[in-house]
């Protein structure tokens, strides 16, 4: 038997909800991860998915909560998942990634250790091993622009470094204003606090959305390398990513809308929404190029 109090006392109780749109295999192997992380609940929320992914899973793991729900988005998919769960800290994942043993217990350590903690974001790696920056600050105005226009074509340009702290130690735990909601541990009480994910997100933003009114809500966001999380990336829109740059830019106009447009901020929306709009072309564009180079559609055709 262990000598030290600390490692011989029970886990703290963490329930897992999965986000799913016709991402059956990548699902079963998130499911395949998540006993070894340490999940006392399981919650698969099931977003009208085609592929039979709800009969796999209740085939695969029977003891899985599966809700079967039409394509609401992942932000209200989420919150229909936490709805479904009892205890007080909830991850909330995409199906696409794969948690590390003891990664779910190492998260809610946190949420436990630290009251004032709402959120607690994973080191999060794509399947090669590289870091995704997964952790980041609120751009100002002058980021975000220079990100939008610059990142596709200078991923390194100073404001992309700075709105996604590239310029941190990828490996120090620390508070941030964000962290990506392809995997993230929430304290049920704050979330539910502040209304959980805003539905009026249906892809791309919510997780910002969220960390913003935690932040607003005086609750603070931290940054734990110590569990680890890989993700794919994309596996639900990689067969309609126009349909998806265009439902960035408009996540992206509500966000500003919450985030940015007051005072003065109210008389540049017009232009942001111009510059949105140029952003989808750009992006939309440089798509038709690379899928053209390598022989790929990124529309699905």
């Amino acid at each position: 038997m262990s000598s030290d109090p600390a490692a011989d006392a029970p886990s703290p109780r963490v329930a897992v909800v999965i986000v799913t749109h016709n991402t059956r295999a990548d699902v079963l192997g998130c499911l395949d991860s998540l006993p070894a992380a340490g999940a006392h609940e399981v919650v698969v929320v099931d977003a009208g998915s085609t592929d039979g992914t709800v009969a796999a899973v209740r085939s695969a793991f029977p003891d899985v909560d599966v809700l079967a729900l039409p394509n609401v988005g992942y932000g209200k998919g989420a919150n229909a998942g936490v709805d479904r769960t009892s205890a007080p800290f909830v991850v909330v994942a995409n199906a696409d990634t794969r948690f590390a043993p003891r990664s779910l217990v190492q998260l809610a350590g946190v949420l436990a250790d630290e009251p004032d903690v709402a959120a607690v974001g994973p080191l999060v790696r794509y399947p090669d091993g590289r870091h995704q920056a997964s952790a980041r600050r609120f751009p100002t105005l002058g980021q975000a622009a220079g990100h939008a226009l610059l990142g596709l074509w200078w991923p390194r340009n100073p404001w992309t470094r700075s709105y996604r702290m590239l310029d941190e130690d990828p490996l120090a735990p620390r508070d941030v204003d964000w962290v990506s909601g392809c995997a993230v541990a929430l304290r049920r009480d704050a979330f539910l606090d502040v209304g959980g994910f805003d539905p009026g997100y249906f892809m791309f933003v919510e997780d910002v959305d969220l960390g913003y009114r935690l932040r607003q809500a005086g609750w603070r966001v931290r940054f734990e390398p110590t569990a680890q999380v890989v993700h794919a990336v994309g596996a639900s829109t990689g067969g309609a990513r126009a349909a998806m740059v265009v439902a960035h830019a408009r996540s992206l106009d509500r966000f500003y809308g919450r985030a940015y447009a007051r005072g003065p901020g109210r008389l540049l929306r017009p232009f942001v929404r111009l510059g949105l709009a140029l952003w989808v072309g750009l992006v939309l564009a440089w798509n038709r190029i690379v899928a053209v180079r390598s022989g790929r559609s990124t529309t699905g055709e």
